[in-house]
């Protein structure tokens, strides 16, 4: 039943993508790289990251999306919950470079303060030299609990709805282009 539901998601994957605005990476790496991303103004509450860049209202940022169709395609058959999570680690740190390189080859560079994202994957990140900050609306918290839930449900071989909604708590995350040019750039 999971692989009959991966294959339909995996079918109206690409309108959300056309939805969302989304783009993959330019370049040869396209299929290695497991995030999608797009520019946007940033609508938060202003962070501070531990290197001292001030995110604020309006900062450009990129925004990076988990390709979650193409991962659950490719883990469906990992029983392991650690197996899956270090794998996933590996695919992210692989394709952050990219990300790297995307944002020093745009010509407003200077203009872009960071990248972000929202997951509830957030164990590990800081060795990846992501920030995390807690979702603070609660109603767009709620939204995204709910929106990550079926991911949740498919890549998790035995876990209750309760038991993802309290373990699995959505997250921001953030990484300054300093920090990701000093970790990431080759």
């Amino acid at each position: 039943m999971r692989g009959y539901i991966i294959s339909i998601w995996r079918l109206i994957d690409p309108f959300y993508y056309f939805c969302t605005r989304l783009t993959y990476l330019p370049g040869k790496d396209k299929e290695g790289n497991v995030f999608r991303i797009k520019l946007t103004k940033y609508k938060g509450r202003n962070i501070v990251l531990s290197d001292g860049t001030q995110i604020n209202k309006n900062d450009t940022l990129v925004k990076i999306h988990l390709h979650n169709a193409r991962l659950l395609k490719e883990l469906k058959n990992i029983k392991s919950e650690i197996k899956k999570a270090k794998m996933i680690y590996r695919y992210v740190q692989k394709s952050l470079p990219g990300i790297e390189i995307y944002i020093r080859n745009q010509c407003h560079s200077d203009k872009i303060k960071g990248i972000i994202g929202i997951t509830s994957l957030n164990k590990g990140c800081e060795r990846l030299g992501f920030e995390t900050f807690d979702i603070s609306h609660p109603i767009y918290k709620w939204f995204k609990q709910l929106s990550f839930l079926p991911i949740g449900i498919l890549s998790s071989q035995n876990s209750s709805i309760l038991h993802i909604l309290k373990h699995q708590q959505p997250k921001y995350l953030f990484m300054s282009t300093k920090k990701l040019s000093n970790m990431y750039r080759h």
